[in-house]
């Protein structure tokens, strides 16, 4: 980029710009490979598996560029996995190289209780479900990245693939799943399949109606 051809306030609003992303790129986990599945009844009960591989983008890239010693990699792995682990949900953790770990996370539960269910947590969101009770639906969206960032983090060498089931047996308001189909077994609930073939693809969501 030719910084010397643009003025001095688009020069210093296009550094804070770029800063701000480096920030919330260094603080992202990123699902790698991953296999995921959701079951939400009319009742308000949901279960979510998530398997896979994830990386964390700050590490990897700091690994890739040498910014990020031998030493400094274990502790912030230890930091990682610490992480993980003061979620009851997390069944395994297992650290891999160049920032990538393997994640087994389980949870179960009534969502109109709750209100919310996260993967992982509201400050590092992968994907969640939440109750909205003014309007009587309920939303499910994974993971929100700008264009921009989803551009920078495949010039990384990371990427995202993946498939997201959903089993429910709830009125469908909308979704933006790859393929809708019912359940050969039982035909009141329906599948919701997102084929993530890279990062590039949409963010998965869908909203479904509590009768």
């Amino acid at each position: 980029m030719n910084f010397k051809a643009l003025p001095a306030k688009h020069i210093i609003a296009k550094v804070i710009s770029l800063s701000a992303a480096a920030v919330v790129l260094a603080s992202c986990y990123l699902p790698a490979r991953f296999d995921a599945e959701i079951e939400l009844d009319k009742a308000g009960y949901y279960s979510i598996i998530f398997d896979g591989y994830m990386a964390d983008v700050g590490l990897y890239q700091g690994l890739k560029d040498g910014t990020i010693s031998a030493e400094e990699e274990k502790t912030k792995i230890a930091v990682i996995e610490r992480d993980f682990g003061r979620d009851s949900n997390t069944k395994s953790f297992e650290y891999l190289r160049d920032g990538h770990f393997k994640v087994n996370w389980e949870r179960s539960g009534d969502l109109l209780k709750a209100k919310m269910v996260t993967f992982i947590r509201r400050t590092e969101l992968i994907f969640q479900l939440k109750y909205v009770a003014k309007s009587g639906y309920i939303v499910f969206e994974g993971k929100s990245i700008t264009k921009d960032n989803r551009k920078r983090i495949r010039q990384m060498g990371l990427d995202m693939q993946g498939q997201l089931r959903l089993k429910t047996d709830m009125p469908i308001k909308s979704h933006n799943a790859t393929s809708e189909k019912k359940d050969p077994r039982d035909k009141r609930f329906t599948w919701l399949v997102w084929d993530v073939a890279s990062i590039m693809s949409p963010r998965p969501r869908a909203v479904f109606i509590i009768e």
